[in-house]
């Protein structure tokens, strides 16, 4: 079939802009990561004598840091609208965020949809597959506290008891509230068949939308950060919950994404932005972790269900293009996110000046120095 004349312009312009894109993104990283490593560095006299100051600092640039991945795509259309449960009323509480995973357009959506939920993105710890330690954000997530989970049975004890051992050093120490996981372990796509058959071999439900979690990283988790009021399960360290007078966590979010037509949005969409304008969907619930069961297997059960009904939503969403209502509700309620673009044009100037400052600062002493 001949090409129209159109239909190559049409081509050539999302060429060029895909082009535009990658050339900003790489110059967005060349200054930015650089400049929160150096304010940083510039900043350790702080963290021996004031260290909630630092790290609170520090929660400020990595929020930024994540605005300006947000901006990638909020800039090429891609947009959220969010359903369920309103997650600002636990912005301030700990929480784990359990999140069903398609692509890694997750981790970009997450991104920025959480950008207006109060102080949630400085103050989150996420873990992710330790391929993530490698890209140009792995050296922000290592200074930041995030932790790089290596997947495999040959992995699987040794990285659980080093969860464990990160979460006491770093987690309340660095005052984080929220933690962010995956628990399917994997994109769906690699891991549905897998599911399928470990389900129809013990008789489970028959999932195509997401695959069943796995149990480890979740119940190290609660283990780890609950209080030993909330589902009688001891906490981790008790001594690190009193002493940071910490309630522990408070709060399960389930996050089920949702793309239209169920077709995920990757990084190389994200960053290149030739996919027309497409809105995501977010739903949330919220259950208070004193309702989680603590034992191996009632929690087992509990994170099933949880996946369960992720299924059920997904199937309603690409069904009718909405998420069915909550319970007690007649009609389901949609929100959509906004970010303010004089904010992500500021923050995005503040990256580049500071790039050329640190530039001009490290050419004034090259020349002193030679």
């Amino acid at each position: 079939m001949a090409v129209t004349l159109e239909q190559a312009q049409r081509v050539g312009y999302t060429c060029l802009k895909a082009l535009l894109r990658f050339a900003f993104m790489v110059a967005n990283n060349l200054v930015a990561i650089p400049s929160y490593i150096l304010y940083l560095i510039m900043l350790q006299p702080l963290r021996v004598l004031d260290s909630k100051s630092f790290w609170y600092i520090e929660g400020v640039l990595f929020k930024w840091l994540l605005a300006m991945v947000a901006s990638w795509g909020w800039w090429a259309g891609y947009t959220v609208v969010e359903w369920g449960d309103d997650v600002k009323a636990v912005s301030e509480d700990e929480a784990m965020v359990l999140v069903n995973h398609q692509a890694t357009g997750d981790v970009c959506t997450l991104m920025m949809c959480l950008q207006d939920k109060g102080t949630v993105v400085r103050q989150m710890m996420w873990l992710m597959d330790h391929i993530f330690k490698y890209t140009n954000f792995g050296i922000v997530s290592l200074i930041h506290g995030d932790f790089f989970i290596r997947q495999g049975k040959a992995h699987r004890d040794q990285q659980l008891v080093l969860l464990k051992e990160h979460l006491e050093k770093y987690y309340r120490s660095r005052n984080r509230k929220w933690i962010v996981l995956f628990p399917e372990g994997g994109f769906l796509r690699k891991r549905r068949e897998t599911s399928q058959a470990f389900a129809k071999k013990n008789n489970l439900p028959f999932l195509k939308h997401v695959t069943l979690p796995r149990l480890g990283a979740t119940q190290v988790i609660l283990k780890t950060l609950v209080a030993p009021q909330e589902n009688g399960t001891p906490a981790g360290r008790d001594a690190v919950i009193k002493e940071s007078k910490s309630k522990g966590l408070q709060w399960v979010i389930d996050t089920t994404i949702a793309y239209p037509k169920g077709e995920p949005i990757d990084i190389q969409t994200w960053i290149l932005g030739y996919r027309q304008p497409t809105v995501t969907h977010v739903h949330y619930r919220i259950f208070p972790v004193k309702d989680v069961p603590a034992e191996p297997e009632a929690l087992t059960h509990w994170l099933y269900q949880r996946f369960i009904e992720k299924e059920d939503l997904l199937t309603h969403f690409y069904e009718t293009g909405a998420f069915p209502p909550l319970q007690g509700q007649t009609k389901a309620i949609s929100r959509e996110m906004t970010l303010s673009n004089l904010w992500l044009v500021g923050i995005q100037s503040l990256a580049f000046l500071s790039g050329g400052m640190w530039y001009c600062i490290f050419q004034y002493f090259y020349h002193c120095l030679f």
